[in-house]
């Protein structure tokens, strides 16, 4: 497959229930049936964990809505966030977000390690650009910042990494998710030259 023009074909399975609407994102061709099926599979398994994660299945649910945001389909990398909010009471909902990074040749998922060279010290480097990034933008956060996480969530947005963080775990509610934005040519001779971020690059 010709990686420089390979855009998959996506299409929306929806799910709705009383107080409940969920558009999940299918991959619908432009690659192997494997391929397909592996990111479909990675999708439905996030978006089953967000449901219960919020309570699914429950009476007190009063709305529930799953939605998603495709950041990069393109060039062989797939990049998509899966929002899930959900209202059972109180002031407010809860809103979850995690994000998948995928090679559209294989359905290989991408952990953010696996976007670097080894023993790039890439932990570090990244966190160094969050901290800067906080103290710029004068974020009021909710304690001493925590660094990445293993599992740390992001998504990649044509030519830059967004590292961003839950609700509630860096700055107050009100200020939502909190976005760290990197641009690739920030981080362009720690990243593995095959991997999603240096394909975006090259």
């Amino acid at each position: 497959m010709n990686r420089n023009t390979l855009m998959l074909p996506m299409e929306v399975r929806p799910f709705t229930a009383p107080n409940i609407k969920i558009n999940t994102p299918v991959v619908a061709g432009g690659t192997t049936p494997q391929a397909r099926n592996e990111m479909n599979r990675e999708i439905v398994n996030v978006v089953h964990a967000e449901m219960k994660t919020q309570g699914y299945p429950s009476p007190y649910i009063r709305e529930m809505n799953g939605s998603f945001e495709i950041k990069t389909n393109e060039r062989g990398v797939l990049s998509l966030s899966l929002i899930n909010y959900t209202y059972s009471g109180g002031a407010h909902g809860n809103t979850l977000q995690h994000s998948l990074t995928f090679d559209a040749d294989t359905g290989k998922r991408y952990a953010l390690r696996e976007l670097f060279k080894l023993g790039s010290r890439y932990e570090e480097r990244l966190n160094a650009i969050i901290q800067a990034q906080i103290a710029a933008r004068k974020l009021p956060i909710l304690g001493p910042y925590p660094g990445l996480s293993p599992d740390q969530d992001f998504y990649i947005a044509d030519k830059a990494l967004v590292i961003y963080f839950p609700l509630y775990a860096l700055v107050p509610y009100a200020w939502g998710f909190p976005y760290f934005p990197i641009s690739v040519y920030e981080l362009q001779e720690i990243l593995d030259e095959n991997g999603p971020l240096g394909i975006m690059l090259s």
